[in-house]
């Protein structure tokens, strides 16, 4: 494998069409994404886009699994990693919200921009609404906060706000997480303003795009997030989420955040042991990758990948057309 990168790796390696090129990398939690991406951007001169709804937030690091970064020595503050450029973290603070339309206008001005210097943008995450509202072209309500309404909405329970969405808007109701309050909150604000979620529409992608998913066994995937979620608690994830509630991050949004910030704020509440922390936390995030799993079996052209050698090959294949 290190012979075949040797042979492979170009500085400066010339893209074909750069102007029209995308490579985007897909996986369930745990699978290797970030790994992967930051090697096809080292052998093909990529910078990368995160595609992570958690990632967006300053101060969620490791239970968001975000990248180590650097800040840039210059006053532009760009984001690296292992000498990688990034795009699309720590943007947001973790005490607003950010939609999925100020996302995705993010990630389409840094695609524009990378692809303008003459290199890849990659696109890399596991949130299937970021990654379809760029690859299938979503034309997304761009609905202002309204902020008498969310303090209104705030103080229902979110089985109460479901069951509002529900009558309100069946079809969407269908569609989002019933447990998670501030996407009911923003569905509801939506609707108030639009008296009803418009339909979804779509224009083509301005990109030739190749889509790499990594494909692992179930297994193997349940004993790398296990491995994963030991190593993130050494690393310091439970004082991570004890800073952000210093911060005055409050515990329903962390609540809403879900996975790791859901478990452990309930353990620092001590409403559950350590034990049960990490056990729920563990089955939750494997309930999570098989849910990412449905997402990304419905996109269209998908390659499964089952190795970075693979991956690697089908890389050079489309930037070479």
């Amino acid at each position: 494998m290190t012979k075949f990168l040797n042979h492979l790796k170009i500085k400066n390696y010339k893209i074909k069409n750069s102007n029209r090129k995308l490579l985007v990398i897909l996986g369930p939690t745990a699978s290797g994404k970030s790994d992967l991406a930051i090697q096809l951007a080292q052998l093909f001169n990529g910078e990368i886009i995160s595609a992570d709804s958690r990632q967006v937030y300053r101060g969620m690091d490791i239970g968001s699994g975000k990248v180590k970064i650097q800040k840039s020595k210059d006053r532009s503050n760009q984001l690296y990693s292992e000498g990688i450029r990034h795009h699309v973290l720590d943007v947001a603070n973790p005490q607003e919200y950010f939609s999925a339309a100020q996302y995705q206008k993010l990630a389409l001005k840094a695609i524009k921009d990378i692809q303008k210097r003459g290199k890849l943008p990659i696109l890399c995450g596991g949130t299937g609404l970021y990654l379809s509202s760029l690859i299938e072209g979503w034309q997304l309500p761009e609905v202002p906060p309204n902020p008498s309404l969310r303090a209104q909405l705030e103080t229902e329970s979110t089985e109460k706000l479901f069951q509002k969405l529900k009558q309100l808007d069946p079809q969407r109701a269908k569609t989002i997480d019933p447990h998670n309050k501030r996407r009911l909150i923003r569905a509801l604000e939506i609707l108030q303003t639009k008296k009803e979620i418009p339909s979804l529409k779509k224009n083509p992608p301005p990109w030739d795009l190749l889509i790499l998913g990594i494909k692992k066994d179930q297994t193997e995937l349940k004993k790398l997030i296990k491995e994963r979620l030991q190593k993130r608690i050494q690393q310091g994830m439970i004082q991570e989420v004890e800073n952000l509630k210093k911060q005055g991050v409050s515990s329903q949004r962390l609540e809403d955040f879900g996975l790791e910030y859901r478990w452990v704020n309930r353990y620092l509440e001590k409403k559950i042991s350590y034990e049960e922390m990490f056990n729920s936390l563990y089955q939750d995030i494997c309930h999570y990758a098989k849910r990412q799993m449905t997402w990304f079996k419905k996109m269209p052209k998908v390659n499964w990948v089952i190795n970075n050698e693979e991956a690697i090959k089908l890389a050079r294949d489309f930037l070479s057309n």
